[in-house]
């Protein structure tokens, strides 16, 4: 169990890495490798980046569920 937790740790862990440094910041970022560069006229966020924004969430809640559990699985065995 604890193996299984471990690894989806690690899994989530470079998923959140990765969907970090897809998003733009101040000075660009990649996602302006990918298409995300562009400037919208409207002011808002483009659908692209909201979406980026709510799976990039997601992915946090699931990692940081991922330590609770492993850390009561830790301390259950010892």
């Amino acid at each position: 169990m604890v193996l299984g937790f471990s690894i989806a740790l690690i899994v989530f862990s470079l998923l959140m890495m990765l969907l970090v440094l897809m998003h733009k910041g101040k000075g660009g970022g990649l996602s302006d490798m990918f298409g995300g560069g562009m400037q919208s006229s409207v002011g808002g966020s483009s659908v692209a980046e909201r979406n980026l924004d709510r799976i990039t969430i997601v992915v946090g809640l699931l990692w940081f569920a991922c330590i609770i559990v492993l850390a009561m699985l830790m301390k259950s065995n010892s």
